[in-house]
């Protein structure tokens, strides 16, 4: 039997609580400019923080200012922020994205944003081109401490396999039902995002994860499906 709307919001607090435990919790201050923020996480996009972040030095040290970078010639950007997957698709959109908010706004400057109200912050986001309902989350909730719920697939998946969202429901398609299970709080929203990320990178991995470091057994319909009550198979002499 499906859970109740009510019971699931306080399986949801209890899997915040106890990975916050786990993980620790961090202040909700921006750590980047958000226009800095808004082109890294297009960057991050299907890459590992450490090619992501190699891209954005790359192109920065390159081009040294957002005109420039909005004005060079596309291969050339194409080929700085190379070390980010797709990077072909990426170069274009980030100067379509540059150049909108240099007609719109008349500078590289998206503080605008923090008067906005969520939706039609995340309505403006979502317009720009390359930008889906993960990034403009983030930004929204990691510059301006909007009550938003980035989903990646790190907190897709820890939530996928706790039960807290249905099993084929998409990243993109989760954000409404999981941030409907939490408060509107930007500080547990922001922890609650931070905690799942860190988890699905160290412990509930992709492959093999390791269900005996999580403090979620009793809460996790993937344990109790696939773990409890199977004892490890040896490994072969």
């Amino acid at each position: 039997m499906e859970a109740e709307p009510q019971d699931r919001a306080r399986e949801a607090m209890e899997v915040y609580r106890r990975l916050v435990e786990l993980h620790g919790a961090r202040p909700l201050v921006p750590r980047r400019d958000p226009l800095h923020e808004l082109i890294s996480t297009m960057l991050s996009q299907r890459t590992n923080w450490r090619n992501e972040d190699l891209a954005y030095r790359r192109m920065w040290e390159r081009f040294g200012s957002w005109q420039a970078i909005r004005d060079a010639d596309v291969a050339e950007l194409t080929e700085v922020i190379s070390p980010s997957s797709f990077a072909e698709a990426k170069a274009p959109n980030i100067q379509r994205v540059l150049t909108r908010i240099f007609e719109e706004r008349g500078e590289a400057d998206l503080g605008f944003l923090a008067d906005l109200p969520v939706e039609q912050g995340l309505e403006w986001l979502l317009s720009l081109p390359g930008v889906g309902l993960k990034t403009a989350s983030l930004v929204l909730l990691f510059c301006f401490a909007k009550p938003v719920l980035p989903v990646d697939t790190h907190v897709h998946r820890v939530s996928q396999r706790v039960g807290l969202i249905a099993p084929r429901l998409n990243p993109t398609a989760a954000h409404a039902p999981l941030l409907a299970l939490l408060p509107a709080d930007p500080y547990v929203l922001y922890n609650f995002h931070m905690a799942l990320l860190r988890h699905g990178q160290k412990i509930c991995v992709f492959r093999d994860p390791h269900c005996e470091r999580c403090p979620l057994p009793d809460l996790c319909d993937w344990y109790q499906t696939h773990r409890a009550g199977h004892p490890p198979q040896e490994e072969n002499a």
